[in-house]
């Protein structure tokens, strides 16, 4: 392993699958059901639609926030917490993902 390698970022996305579900569920729906699958497949849509790094901020936040870190989700703190919450991250991906968070919250 190189230490120059750009590590894969971090993304796992179910939304997609969630929207295929719930386009097929709409299909054979009876009509009392109908509005209820609508909204839901509007909100799936929404989360589908959002950016990696907003996602990872999101990741990052809930890290933190468990850790009870209470200030800024780029502070060195802040990587150090989520170093240790999730001891897989190269120091470069836990920069990265916790400047995302930063960015989100501003």
């Amino acid at each position: 392993m190189s230490l120059f390698r750009k590590p894969q970022p971090l993304v796992v996305r179910d939304a997609p699958d969630v929207v295929t579900g719930l386009r097929r569920a709409l299909e054979a729906a009876p009509d009392a059901e109908r509005p209820g699958l609508e909204r839901a497949l509007a909100l799936a849509e929404e989360s589908a639609r959002r950016p990696d790094g907003e996602l990872r901020g999101r990741w990052v936040r809930q890290r933190l926030d468990a850790a009870g870190h209470e200030g800024p989700a780029d502070s060195v703190e802040a990587i150090k917490i989520l170093r240790r919450a999730e001891p897989g991250l190269t120091l470069l991906q836990a920069v990265t993902y916790a400047k995302e968070a930063a960015a989100a919250e501003a």
